[in-house]
């Protein structure tokens, strides 16, 4: 760490930093393992130039997740944006094995979270969330938001880009102007962590399930599920758990292309390869 970052981060936790060392911060941040004078043991990361509040919507939306007390969420011990920049959490013992209780476990809290709801779909501080810095401002309806916060931005980066062939993206556009006729759109907003792919849901030493690096907003709540399946990862029991607490509308499963859609297209932009391909497999089952 550098001497900047430790004065920084002394002066957040409210201790003096004994000792630090690099761990994986994910393919954006440089993270820290730090323990600190008082005797905690703390995760920090940070950035060199990161977007504009990144790091506080970051920690806003954990807060949020955490609110309802429904599931774990890594706790925010100190954050800023300015420089540098960084966040910092309570350290979370990695190295606990899955097991089909845990899954389960994982699947009844993740229920419990989308059960307690967003005000509306999107954010309402409106902050914008992920690498390609999507909108959030509020809406009242999911194909409203799914279009307009989703799809269509990401067409319009694709396209600019040549991330996407025209044919593609022309197909985008005709799912986004037919949401409603793919079933479930009058669910109410549901709140979602916004990128559930396995890396971000961590099992600790007891084997219990933490949440981590969250773009949470107010949405519909298939969408974490299919996010969750994208890269796989997690077990059919989180799933079967899921259901019984708060059992799923008819035709999720077939869905999961639909709300894969902006995923795959996030991807496709950032690192090409067979993610355009990815993304024109999911158009075929929708069209």
């Amino acid at each position: 760490m550098t001497p900047e970052l430790v004065a920084q981060v002394n002066t957040l936790v409210g201790s003096e930093v004994m000792s630090s060392r690099s761990v994986s911060g994910g393919d954006f941040a440089t993270a820290y393992l730090v323990e600190v004078a008082d005797g905690r043991t703390l995760f920090a990361k940070t950035h060199q130039n990161p977007p504009v509040g990144f790091f506080t919507t970051e920690a806003t939306g954990l807060a949020w997740l955490a609110e309802p007390g429904a599931i774990n969420v890594a706790t925010v011990v100190g954050v800023t944006d300015d420089h540098p920049a960084c966040l910092i959490l309570d350290w979370i013992g990695v190295g606990g094995a899955r097991s089909h209780n845990g899954e389960s476990s994982f699947g009844r809290a993740l229920a419990a979270l989308h059960q307690t709801g967003a005000p509306s779909f999107g954010r309402q501080d409106g902050r914008t969330t992920g690498s390609q810095a999507l909108p959030n401002d509020p809406c009242n309806s999911w194909p409203e938001f799914f279009a307009d916060r989703r799809l269509r931005p990401l067409a319009d980066i694709a396209a600019r880009q040549g991330a996407l062939p025209a044919p593609t993206i022309d197909r985008l556009l005709r799912v986004a102007d037919r949401l409603g006729d793919y079933g479930a759109a009058d669910e109410p907003a549901a709140r979602l962590h916004g990128d559930l792919w396995a890396g971000n849901r961590i099992v600790d030493v007891d084997g219990q399930s933490w949440l981590i690096d969250p773009a949470s907003h107010g949405g519909h709540r298939e969408f974490d599920l299919a996010m969750m399946q994208l890269f796989g990862g997690f077990g059919d029991q989180a799933y079967r758990a899921y259901n019984e607490v708060y059992p799923l509308e008819p035709g999720w499963q077939q869905r999961v292309p639909l709300h894969q859609l902006a995923p795959l297209a996030v991807h496709a932009i950032k690192f090409g390869g067979g993610y355009a391909s990815a993304v024109d497999a999911a158009l075929d089952q929708l069209l």
